[in-house]
Parts: structure tokens; C-alpha cells; sequence
């Protein structure tokens, strides 16, 4: 299976998909890359509206 991360947000929220990203490559998921994927992690903080906009934005454009 594939797998992608959208990370929004701080360092804090990187070093979360980074560490996500290992344990799915230790079970034996594979980075998608730009292509398609089985599992997308979307991975934000809604601190501020801005950051809240961004995250949802990101959400809309994968359900299309």
C-alpha cells in the first residue's frame, strides 16, 4: 500500500508525519510520492483561523 502526508502547520507537526511515516514504513507501506495513494494522512493544527482554512482547504482538494 501507499501512503502520503500533507503536513500543516509547525516543526511540532512535521516531526509527527516524519514519525508516523516510519512506523507505516516499518509495516511495510510505501511513499506515494506525487502519485496516487492507498492512505493519505492529513496532519494540521487549527491554532489560528488561517492555519484552520489551509487545513480544510487540503481536505476538499483530496475528496475531489
Amino acid at each position: 500500500m501507499k501512503v502520503k502526508f500533507i503536513t500543516l502547520g509547525c516543526k511540532v507537526n512535521q516531526y509527527e508525519s516524519q514519525a508516523m511515516l516510519e512506523q507505516l514504513l516499518g509495516q511495510g507501506f510505501q511513499p506515494a510520492g506525487n502519485g496516487p495513494a492507498d492512505l493519505v494522512v492529513v496532519n494540521s493544527c487549527t491554532v489560528t483561523a488561517q492555519s484552520d482554512q489551509k487545513a480544510r482547504q487540503a481536505l476538499r482538494r483530496l475528496k475531489r
